[in-house]
């Protein structure tokens, strides 16, 4: 079994390498933005990427999720057709809800809050969104074949292409706001156009209507999911932008950004879990070892949020050639980032205990539990962010994250229940809580250096976490052995 977790880790670590290396790249646009544009500028770009998060769940709606399902389910489907089928379909709805795009170009720059002149982001938007969804299924395919550096290296040609063309257009050419979508759409066709080999190699024109029913019947349910978790995601941005201003908007953003980092632990480890999963949900022993995965997950989240929670303010203050990670007139918003940590906490869970609804094909649930996060997440954002502001909207983007969490692990417990180490879990919770609580308690009382502090404060949670009996050494070893 350790054998099996190990292999699960490896296989999270080469996806890794190419979230890693693709969120970086990608993670140094923020301080290039909020160094060259103003905090309005900035809240715009927020903005209409926030709705490009929405849209794709849309173009999508689920399709990759139901062809990994469907090419490891072992019902005499060949994988051929599988991928066919999935492609083409997305193909060709997502011709139609660019169609649809183009018509809409008015409404939508009033949605996107554009300044006149500047409707060329619409078409720049769809354009990301069309060949974002015609990527996604190849993607999945080179995940479920574990072509993990082919995998890496798309990805990573993206973001460099991207980076390249903002710096370009906006140092050289002066484009302002517009370079942003316009970069990000040529990224997009560039990694399509990478792909092509691979797609028409494995592609047969035409669709199987009977695999295609089977294939919505487990996606669909993605979509309004996918809408409803995204905007416990984004939502508070368009919802702070009301209630605040565009200024407040642009620091919000550039500190939630700075969640990244657990994100990227998450997105890393849900490559990798997914195929996991399926592959080995009907052996014996599945339910035993998708617990201790929960369980290393747990402990390794844990860590990480200690860490971040303690030193990112540190982290952002260093100079690079003059500049710093975010611009100084961002600083005042870092003290949501550890409640931005701790959301992305919860929605590793979260992934973890989706395992259970996608082996039993009951993703019909998924709906109700992110409509339930979504309407939390919401309501906590209007309530909260005219009493505290920024703070209001990380609290609200936690809490709705916690409601999902818990509301989707008693559902999938009912009809695939995984034996999950829950003392160990809890011991670990409060291996956090005595050392990060232990940090604060201690700085606003008593003037002390805070860097030893902080140092003290994680060695301290590795003691307790090690004093409890949560990690056996000797299989532990064996992880890196």
């Amino acid at each position: 079994m350790i054998s099996d977790i190990k292999q699960l880790g490896k296989e999270t670590a080469v996806y890794g390498i190419s979230t890693i290396l693709s969120r970086f790249l990608n993670f140094l646009l923020v301080p290039f933005y909020t160094n060259v544009f103003t905090q309005a500028e900035y809240g715009i770009v927020t903005n209409v990427f926030a709705y490009i998060a929405l849209l794709n769940i849309i173009y999508l709606y689920g399709m990759d999720s139901a062809y990994l399902k469907f090419a490891t389910s072992g019902e005499g489907l060949d994988e051929k057709t599988t991928f066919s089928t999935s492609y083409n379909s997305v193909f060709i709805t997502s011709i139609f809800f660019s169609l649809l795009f183009l018509i809409l170009n008015q409404p939508i720059s009033s949605i996107f809050v554009l300044e006149p002149g500047q409707n060329s982001i619409v078409y720049y938007t769809m354009g990301v969104l069309f060949f974002d969804a015609i990527a996604l299924v190849p993607f999945a395919r080179l995940r479920l074949q574990n072509k993990a550096f082919k995998f890496a290296l798309i990805k990573s040609i993206n973001i460099i292409i991207n980076l390249f063309l903002n710096v370009v257009l906006i140092v050289k050419f002066k484009m302002g706001i517009e370079a942003v979508f316009l970069s990000a759409f040529v990224a997009s066709v560039a990694t399509w156009i990478i792909l092509l080999p691979d797609i028409f190699k494995n592609l047969s024109f035409g669709l199987n209507r009977q695999l295609l029913k089977e294939l919505l019947k487990f996606g669909i349910p993605f979509a309004p999911a996918g809408l409803a978790s995204m905007i416990t995601r984004v939502i508070d941005r368009p919802v702070m932008l009301a209630l605040t201003d565009a200024s407040t908007v642009g620091v919000y953003q550039a500190n939630y950004k700075l969640g990244i980092f657990m994100m990227l632990f998450v997105s890393m480890f849900q490559y990798a879990w997914q195929p996991f999963y399926l592959k080995n949900a009907y052996r014996d022993d599945a339910k035993i070892l998708f617990g201790k995965v929960l369980t290393y997950f747990t402990l390794a989240a844990s860590l990480i949020f200690i860490v971040l929670s303690l030193f990112i303010e540190d982290f952002v203050k260093i100079s690079i050639l003059g500049k710093y990670i975010i611009g100084q007139n961002f600083w005042g918003g870092l003290y949501i980032v550890p409640i931005i940590l701790m959301a992305y906490l919860f929605n590793g869970l979260y992934v973890n205990f989706l395992a259970g609804i996608q082996i039993e094909k009951k993703t019909k649930f998924m709906p109700l539990v992110t409509g339930i996060g979504a309407v939390v997440n919401v309501t906590a954002n209007f309530v909260l962010i005219p009493i505290w502001g920024m703070l209001g909207a990380a609290y609200a983007t936690l809490l709705s994250l916690l409601v999902m969490t818990i509301l989707i692990f008693f559902i999938s417990q009912k009809y695939y229940r995984i034996h999950y180490e829950f003392k160990k879990i809890i011991l670990t919770a409060f291996a956090l809580f005595l050392s990060y609580g232990g940090y604060i308690v201690v700085r606003e009382l008593i003037d002390v250096n805070e860097t030893p502090l902080k140092i003290l404060s994680v060695c301290s949670f590795v003691l307790l976490i090690y004093l409890f009996g949560l990690v056996d050494v000797k299989s532990f070893k064996k992880l890196f052995i």
